[in-house]
């Protein structure tokens, strides 16, 4: 893979997985453990959280499709590339979705079972962590 886009995917991918480390599984789980913070305030505390940490993950994503599209990637870098991208994807359109509908329904007042819903979304967080990882060394040996 060319150098500059090589080291531009590079540092993006790895901002991107300590970004998802530092808030998927160190902030999002000890919100709910502070004094004062219920199931309430700890959905809306992770609404604003998360909504933000996607968007900027839908930046780096794109930031990294460009890199490596110019960057004549090798076949397991554009690999892992298509894969961190389908797993964001599938988490924003099929389970952040149902998470919303669901969050919104417990701001509103209604008294909910635990979701399911959540444990698809730390799976695919667990995954993309791996993928992640895996494309930034894959992307340091190409550059």
């Amino acid at each position: 893979m060319n150098a500059v886009p090589a080291a531009l995917a590079t540092a993006v991918v790895f901002i991107w997985l300590g970004m998802v480390l530092g808030i998927s599984f160190l902030e999002a789980p000890l919100k709910f453990r502070a004094p004062g913070v219920d199931l309430r305030v700890g959905l809306g505390i992770g609404r604003i959280v998360f909504r933000a940490l996607n968007l900027v993950e839908i930046g780096w994503a794109l930031v990294v499709l460009v890199a490596v599209v110019v960057g004549e990637p090798t076949g397991s870098v554009a690999a892992l590339t298509a894969v961190a991208l389908v797993i964001l994807a599938g988490q924003l359109v099929v389970v952040r979705l149902r998470l919303n509908r669901r969050t919104d329904r417990v701001l509103a007042g209604e008294d909910l079972p635990r979701s399911t819903m959540h444990l698809y979304y730390i799976g695919l967080e667990a995954a993309k962590v791996l993928v992640l990882a895996a494309l930034g060394i894959c992307l340091l040996v190409a550059g």
